[in-house]
């Protein structure tokens, strides 16, 4: 049954979208697909190379850059689970805007130097150059496993939201979806990419700003909203409890969010693919600053829109009435409240997630390609060449082959629960490990490569052990987190009684190990494999700090190496830079020397 008859049977008179609606909506995606064929076909730089392909030619401006990443940032997860979040838990949440804001710095000024030094096309490259070539291999699956998990995730939201406003069955607009997203990726590389996240920014961001003023108007003001968002509890942003087993707390926020988000982007392939699509370090710095501008700003108008949805339905919550099947319902369900205030919101708004879907998809399957390809498909050739337009057609079937895959996993999501605590789930399994070995590799030049690759190992298997735990316990229903309180009183259509409880009591069942914050899971990897691998390292001997070039390490940490003697030179004097000679580093499975 579709969200429109259901919500019909139950005494609840649903809006449905207008013609404008969807052609405001059509409209978008038209032009989305519209920029793949141009940068496919009639741009002056066309997409048959690796560097056009995955880099935009290296020359691209500022602002698309800029625009992309905060695109990215503002995927259908965040759009819809944010508020959804801030609804059901209260704002303790929006503490994430400090690490978050915090982690773009110190990606920009000790990280990316690294990266923009060496010009890779791919972010493990840079393993086989400080480790070997079997970290890199391990870090490449993680990656693969970790982008192929998510992507369905983020293909979900935007079927969800348009099955909440339209009845259509979310199966069937899915796979339009992405459709639409593959035929422009793949054809129109980064350039269309960075082009189509930028046109539709501008979609997510108008559709939140739209939510949060009519909202706030409709119940009377801000001073109303906060005055029922405090007595309702919700208003929480300094919980200072210790207590790693208490889902959000300023700490839990702050502290995991940090290393989860520092995961996401320093050690992230789509965003160093981005930031080394501009030609200057100094740009690519400011694209980063300017990246924790529209964070906080984002995370701000998000947590606000949760605590406007919560003032409207104070008294009569859609989720306990079955007017909506899933709280991350709830903000569709919204803006179908006000489709008759402004004519084309609802299109607009779709529009608006279906882009922040859009682009993540976009960003991960541009990404993947060529992670797939010069991690795994050019190692396989041993020292034979590829040619440029085999390596760009390579790149093109990869986004098609694996768009496919990730669409047909999205049957399995929509079995799952909550979209924002099961996203930060299954990238928290692999984000600490890929993120200790990173930091190992750039701020520890004593790490060696077998410390790096156990560790890796060992993080994965400590993190996933939690992760499957949790949730576990999570399906079994003997772990279920406290509520802030709702309310049914004040409906004025009739609907079933359930046997859930309205305001939902916490259940602590499971064991203590499952029921630590998700939040903490990057955090568990990270201090997982940081410890095995500098044990490990201890054991098999460490390196030779003189021994590790300095352009592997972060220009911050240069003042505190011991110089290399005279007559004792770095072995890694020339950095394997061009491919060719990468490829023949591969084929002798050894480290850059």
């Amino acid at each position: 049954m579709d969200p429109l008859e259901q919500s019909t049977k139950l005494g609840f008179t649903p809006k449905a979208m207008s013609i404008l609606d969807y052609s405001i909506f059509c409209t978008l995606m038209l032009f989305s697909t519209l920029i793949g064929v141009y940068f496919a076909f009639f741009a002056k730089q066309k997409q048959n190379t690796t560097a056009e392909y995955l880099m935009g030619g290296k020359n691209m401006a500022i602002f698309p850059i800029t625009m992309s990443l905060i695109a990215s940032y503002i995927s259908g997860v965040s759009m819809l689970g944010v508020p959804a979040e801030i609804y059901t838990y209260g704002t303790q949440y929006a503490a994430v805007l400090i690490s978050e804001a915090l982690v773009c710095f110190v990606t920009a000024y000790v990280f990316m130097p690294v990266f923009y030094k060496l010009q890779l096309y791919s972010s493990f490259e840079y393993l086989l150059l400080r480790y070997d070539s079997s970290v890199r291999l391990l870090l490449s699956v993680l990656y693969c496993i970790m982008t192929i998990s998510y992507t369905p995730l983020i293909i979900y939201i935007p079927a969800l939201a348009f099955s909440q406003v339209s009845g259509a069955n979310l199966h069937i607009v899915a796979p339009i979806t992405c459709a639409i997203c593959i035929f422009y990726t793949s054809l129109g590389g980064l350039r269309a990419v960075v082009w189509t996240d930028t046109l539709q920014s501008f979609s997510m961001i108008s559709g939140i700003l739209v939510v949060t003023i009519l909202g706030t108007l409709d119940v009377g003001g801000f001073g109303v909203v906060m005055e029922r968002a405090a007595n309702s509890d919700r208003l929480e942003f300094f919980n200072l409890d210790p207590d790693p087993l208490v889902r959000h707390t300023f700490w839990t926020v702050t502290i995991g969010n940090f290393f989860m988000w520092l995961a996401h982007l320093a050690a992230n392939q789509a965003i160093l693919q981005r930031c080394l699509a501009l030609p200057t370090i100094e740009k690519a710095k400011r694209a980063l600053i300017s990246l924790a501008v529209g964070t906080v700003i984002f995370v701000i108008f998000s947590v606000y829109s949760g605590l406007v949805i919560y003032a409207k339905y104070h008294e009569c919550d859609p989720v306990h009435t079955q007017a909506i099947r899933k709280v991350d319902q709830i903000l569709p369900f919204t803006v179908m409240d006000f489709s008759n205030t402004i004519p084309g919101f609802p299109g607009l708004f779709i529009a608006g997630v279906f882009s922040a879907a859009l682009s993540s998809m976009s960003t991960n399957l541009n990404s993947l390609s060529g992670v797939i390809l010069q991690d795994f498909i050019k190692p396989c050739l041993r020292g034979r060449q590829m040619s440029e337009k085999a390596a760009s057609t390579t790149m093109k079937v990869i986004v098609v082959v694996v768009g496919t895959f990730c669409t047909a996993l999205v049957f399995v999501v929509d079995k799952l629960g909550a979209i924002i605590q099961l996203s930060r789930t299954i990238s928290g399994v692999t984000a600490g490990a890929m993120l200790g070995i990173f930091v190992l590799g750039m701020t520890v030049p004593w790490i060696n490569a077998k410390g790096a690759l156990i560790g890796g190992i060992s993080s994965l298997f400590v993190a996933g052990w939690v992760a499957f735990g949790s949730q576990q316990a999570i399906a079994s229903g003997s772990l279920r987190f406290q509520t802030k309180p709702m309310s049914v009183e004040g409906c004025s259509y009739a609907f079933p009684p359930t046997n859930s409880t309205i305001n939902g009591q916490a259940i602590e069942e499971a064991f203590w190990v499952f029921r630590i914050s998700y939040l903490y899971l990057t955090v568990i990897g990270f201090v997982t494999m940081v410890l095995i691998a500098t044990l490990v390292t201890l054991i098999t001997g460490p390196n030779d700090p003189r021994k590790v070039h300095r352009d592997l390490l972060s220009p911050l940490v240069h003042r505190f190496l011991p110089l290399a003697d005279k007559d004792d030179e770095p072995v890694a004097e020339t950095l394997l830079v061009n491919e060719t000679e990468y490829i023949k580093a591969l084929a002798s499975e050894g480290p850059a020397k």
